[in-house]
């Protein structure tokens, strides 16, 4: 039987590999960051329809000019939300049943009906699905 032997230098480089392994394995599973995927959405699509729409003059949006506003939440890291108005799951059907009518799954909300139709809705939620954490903090307003 042979055995192995390692220096102290080497011993330490094994564990270091072993750990960093080990690591980077745990951050392969099911990344709750990764943006879902909105079956017939157009990400580009949808930030155009969310200018075109006006949902920025209530909604701070990263990656649309002029949407700073605090009217409504902002809509950052929209994939790492659990719920959708605080009491609807945050799946891709639902965030676009919420898209195109509000009031029906909310009455009473501040989000109006804006008349976005099917294809609309899925833009934009391809769109906020792809929106990742602000780095620089929630109180920036620089944009």
């Amino acid at each position: 039987m042979q055995v192995l032997f390692l220096s102290k230098k080497g011993f330490l480089v094994f564990w270091m590999v072993l750990l960093a392994s080990i690591m980077l394995s745990a951050c392969a599973g099911n990344n709750p960051s990764t943006p879902a995927l909105v079956e017939g959405g157009d990400p580009y699509r949808g930030a155009q329809a969310i200018q075109r729409n006006g949902c920025h003059s209530c909604h701070r949006i990263p990656g649309i000019p002029g949407a700073n506003s605090y009217v409504g939440p902002p809509l950052n890291a929209w994939s790492e939300r659990q719920y959708i108005a605080g009491n609807l799951q945050n799946t891709p059907d639902n965030l676009i049943a919420w898209i195109m009518n509000p009031q029906a799954i909310e009455p009473g909300t501040a989000m109006p009906n804006m008349g976005i139709d099917q294809q609309e809705a899925s833009d934009i939620a391809a769109y906020l699905y792809t929106l990742e954490p602000e780095r620089s903090g929630i109180w920036n307003q620089g944009e």
